[in-house]
């Protein structure tokens, strides 16, 4: 009888999970890919999604998939030895595997250029919390063996999937309130800050303090407590350094670390007039705006806080990056400010030609692009509120 509940409960939980499941614009592209003789590789931070979407497309393959939790030392160890026979009769006859966290496997590049040399007709999917990690250990063996896609909490595309904008605009101040981690999504305001407060304690830091030489957990949290109150603006290795008691390289590394771990991304300076424009500074946002409130412990409604206008900023920003690797389209990112204090929050350079916007979160006051940025590149700049970033989205 006890096996019985439980595989009724496993049932009705997945059940839930298929009507709850919000569908990623990824996954046609990743199935795409398969059977042309490649790896894919799908990055993402934890608790991103990845087993979801993964468990998801193993679904369409019934019996012929397996799925593998490299975490699990059974899986390490089946994985240990670099023979084709000895990998192959550890994976077993399925046509579609998946190797999730596939970090944790030693010499794991060398692993999937076995297999995908010795048995073309096998698809792999292998997934990874971290890009440094998993990267470094399989870019030379699968250089021209791979496509690599990064999966992000969930876009405004996403959300709205079939509904209109009224739908979006009735979720616009709980996700920069509380971000859009899949599971985060649809959980009350309580049991959100619950679940992000979770997160930011217990899986944030995972991967980064395995990397060697990261182990000091107060000093990386404070780092991004200290990154989170300065979101929107621009950030000083040096300032970091001293408010921390560490040295700038250091702090420059953790940055960068913390950036490969998708927790973090950064926008470096355009500047093509060295004299008048800042040109070495950088400014920091967050892949997850609930990661972020959660880091400075505020999740306060938008009208009582003083950081609402960092909050659109980034979201904007992110949404953007979402958007044009959706669509496949290459843009160099930027923000633009010169030592007079004029200065856009947001540059893209593509197909040749440069655009500036300036996010404001209400609407109400006009905006005058600098001239100065105008006239010299011969850009377009302009203002996303609340009235237009649908378009700006491309929603």
């Amino acid at each position: 009888m006890p096996d019985q509940i439980n595989e009724k409960l496993n049932k009705d939980s997945n059940l839930s999970n298929q009507v709850n499941y919000i569908n990623r614009t990824i996954e046609n592209k990743i199935k795409d890919r398969f059977f042309k003789g490649k790896i894919v590789i799908i990055y993402g931070a934890r608790q991103v999604g990845k087993t979801t979407l993964v468990k998801k497309i193993l679904s369409d393959f019934g019996s012929e998939s397996r799925y593998l939790n490299c975490e699990q030392l059974s899986v390490e160890r089946g994985l240990n030895e670099l023979e084709a026979e000895k990998i192959k009769s550890f994976l077993g006859n399925y046509k579609l595997i998946v190797l999730d966290e596939a970090q944790n496997i030693p010499n794991i590049g060398r692993v999937l250029k076995i297999i995908i040399d010795t048995y073309p007709e096998i698809q792999i999917i292998a997934t990874g919390s971290s890009s440094f990690d998993l990267s470094q250990k399989i870019t030379e063996p699968l250089t021209g063996r791979a496509f690599t896609y990064i999966l992000y909490p969930l876009s405004l595309k996403e959300i709205k999937g079939g509904k209109d904008m009224f739908f979006i605009e009735s979720k616009i101040e709980n996700l920069l309130r509380f971000g859009s981690y899949p599971e985060v999504f649809r959980l009350s305001e309580e049991l959100a800050r619950e679940r992000l407060n979770e997160i930011a304690a217990n899986y944030l830091y995972k991967d980064v303090l395995k990397f060697a030489g990261l182990k000091k957990a107060g000093i990386i949290k404070n780092l991004l407590a200290a990154l989170a109150l300065q979101l929107g603006q621009e950030v000083s290795y040096s300032e970091l350094a001293a408010a921390l008691g560490i040295n700038r390289l250091t702090v420059q590394k953790y940055i960068d670390v913390l950036e490969q771990s998708f927790v973090i991304f950064k926008l470096n300076a355009f500047a093509r007039n060295k004299r008048k424009e800042i040109s070495k500074s950088i400014k920091v946002y967050f892949y997850d705006l609930g990661i972020r409130n959660s880091l400075v412990e505020n999740y306060n409604n938008l009208e009582i806080r003083s950081d609402t206008g960092a909050l659109w900023e980034n979201f904007c920003i992110m949404e953007r990056k979402k958007m044009n690797e959706d669509k496949s389209r290459f843009a160099n990112s930027y923000f633009w400010r010169t030592y007079d204090q004029k200065e856009i929050d947001y540059v893209e350079e593509a197909g040749g030609e440069i655009t500036g916007y300036e996010f404001k979160w209400s609407g109400k006051k006009s905006y005058k692009p600098p001239a100065d940025f105008v006239k010299k590149y011969k850009a377009r700049v302009e203002k996303i509120d609340r009235s237009n970033y649908w378009k700006f989205l491309e929603l």
